[in-house]
């Protein structure tokens, strides 16, 4: 096992990547620290030459009382004050909600989007991470879907070559369960069906003795497709948005809304329960999980569709086997298993398929599930796995749109808009379903059916656009070497981590850095101060787990102290801006 690496049984929770927080109980509420900044001084770079953690800002903010416990939220330093009347409001803050708010954005209309809990705190971050055409799709003939994510493959891998990899796929052969010519034809489609430029086709693969699959498994074929950091990619479109002029507002829930005059009216809620409204001319409910109730609970609608919760859930476990690239193991019910490179000391397998129909906030992985795919593994790989090896766990649900199918494998993974309103009243987009690859393409497609609503509206502009941290470099390697050319002292893991994590915006993490001391305080993981203090002003971080386990992955590599550490440094942060309202 890598060193450093922390296992799930040092943890008080085993099953959702969120560890409690610490002593830390009163806090308070914040709007994005670099919305204020840019209002005041004209460029939140400006702040970087002092420690966030010892900001003395001169603002009177008024003080709300709140429970003990509750997490702090990034609204309560003046932000731009709310417009009287937004083009286009989004519920939702997983990647399609911020998919169309950056699309919206850039469009050149005014959005403002609010997210209940952190960006990416559900279905988003708990995926596979892959950015795939989706081969076992064409099994269920889903030719338009499969060939849309084929092209967005390329398209993201240039828009975030940080975080986005080309990974070759080896997919061993068990004649029982489908035989070569289908795995072949499906290849061949595979490789033809979407735009192909820099990835390369497959071919067949003849498997030696130092294979570490199972020596009665000696033919397989291989093919490509991409790897993505999933939260990242969320984190980066939302920050897209924001520079485009959109409103991003995290910890904030819409509690109710209702057309009026052509309007939506919509009243908002805050972590602290403190309330505010807004009014948008058009509403997109891109809640996921929570579509269908938010149109019936909040909105007092009836749903035009019905959706089906299903479940996923992924074990992550020390590196099985040697090299960059993943398998796709068939299993006797026809389902397939990836095993997926991660982080260069681990390997993800997943995923499963099950119906859910509890709260999707309390998903978590079951034992039939944990069972299941390491019996799949063991089928394929020399190396037996067992509950021991199991390093961490998670779960998420896939909100698809409710096609009556038996089989939840079975169910479509396309994307679903339903578009109600016009003749005065004013429209509402629900977005049901959909997967992380299109998201993109989703967020054109409801443009182009709010379109008739905003004649001014700009044309589509996201295809050719990188998202933050991809602008000027070509690969993260090479970037991390200019990095340690200009900064020697930095240890070579740590260049690599900033450069696949924030690419070329790790400049603006460094920017008025001479030494290692300018970074902080050392919390553990190679997690310094200076890095926090650029995601609370940067990323809406608030709570550990903001850093730890979606804006980066370090809760996977640091111990209960050093997760303390950083519980106790935002804690710090916090207190500061509490001195603020005493001034």
């Amino acid at each position: 096992m890598g060193a450093g690496l922390a296992r799930d049984s040092d943890r008080s929770d085993t099953t959702t990547p969120e560890p409690a927080l610490g002593s830390c109980s009163q806090f308070f509420l914040f709007p994005p620290f670099d919305e204020f900044f840019q209002s005041k001084s004209g460029g939140c770079a400006r702040v970087y030459q002092l420690p966030f953690s010892q900001m003395n800002i001169n603002v009177r903010i008024p003080r709300r009382k709140r429970s003990r416990g509750q997490p702090m939220n990034p609204s309560t330093l003046p932000a731009p004050p709310l417009a009287e009347v937004y083009d286009v409001a989004v519920i939702g803050g997983g990647i399609n909600g911020v998919g169309i708010a950056a699309d919206a954005a850039g469009r050149g209309l005014s959005v403002f989007l609010c997210e209940k809990d952190d960006l990416a705190s559900h279905t988003s971050s708990a995926s596979s991470k892959l950015i795939h055409g989706g081969l076992r799709y064409l099994e269920h003939y889903e030719f338009r879907l499969v060939r849309e994510a084929l092209a967005e493959r390329e398209v993201l891998l240039a828009k975030a070559p940080h975080i986005v990899k080309q990974m070759r796929f080896v997919l061993p052969h068990r004649p029982h369960l489908r035989p070569a010519w289908m795995i072949r034809a499906g290849l061949f489609l595979y490789d033809h069906l979407g735009k192909r430029e820099k990835l390369a086709g497959s071919k067949s693969l003849k498997f030696g003795p130092d294979s570490p699959l199972k020596s009665e498994i000696t033919k397989g074929f291989e093919y490509s497709d991409c790897w993505v950091d999933d939260a990242r990619l969320v984190v980066l479109n939302a920050m897209a948005a924001r520079e485009k002029g959109a409103h991003i507002h995290t910890q904030t829930r819409c509690i109710s809304a209702h057309r009026s005059n052509g309007m939506w009216e919509m009243n908002m809620e805050r972590a602290d329960g403190s309330l505010f409204s807004i009014r948008a001319r058009a509403l997109v409910n891109a809640a996921g999980p929570w579509v269908a109730k938010f149109i019936k609970e909040d909105l007092k609608l009836d749903s035009p569709y019905g959706i089906r919760l299903i479940q996923g859930s992924h074990l992550i476990v020390p590196k099985l086997y040697e090299g960059a690239h993943a398998h796709i193991l068939q299993n006797e019910d026809q389902r397939i298993v990836f095993t997926i490179p991660y982080l260069n000391h681990l390997t993800i397998i997943g995923t499963t398929d099950r119906e859910y129909t509890g709260d999707p906030a309390k998903v978590a992985i079951t034992e039939g599930e944990t069972d299941y795919m390491l019996k799949v593994v063991n089928a394929h790989f020399k190396k037996q796995l067992s509950r021991d090896d199991i390093v961490h766990t998670y779960s998420g649900v896939r909100p698809l749109c409710n096609d009556e199918s038996d089989n939840p494998s079975a169910i479509t993974r396309d994307y679903t808009l339903s578009l109600s309103g016009g003749n005065g009243e004013a429209p509402i987009l629900s977005v049901f379903g959909g997967k992380l690859t299109t998201y993109r393409k989703l967020a054109e497609s409801a443009m182009a059916q709010l379109a008739p609503f905003f004649t001014q509206m700009r044309p589509s502009w996201t295809a050719t656009a990188s998202l933050p941290g991809g602008e000027n470099m070509t690969t993260p390697e090479a970037l991390a070497e200019a990095i340690r050319a200009k900064f020697d002292w930095v240890p070579s893991e740590i260049a690599r981590r900033w450069s696949t994590t924030y690419g070329s915006r790790t400049w603006r993490l460094l920017e008025g850095v001479q030494s290692l001391a300018d970074l902080g305080e050392h919390l553990g993981g190679g997690l310094y101060t200076r890095e926090v203090d650029y995601l609370c002003a940067e990323e809406w971080v608030t709570q550990p787990q903001d850093v730890l386990w979606r804006r980066t992955k370090l809760g996977l590599f640091t111990t209960p102290q050093e997760q303390d550490n950083v519980q106790r440094y935002l804690c710090k942060v916090e207190q500061n801006r509490a001195k603020i309202e005493a001034a």
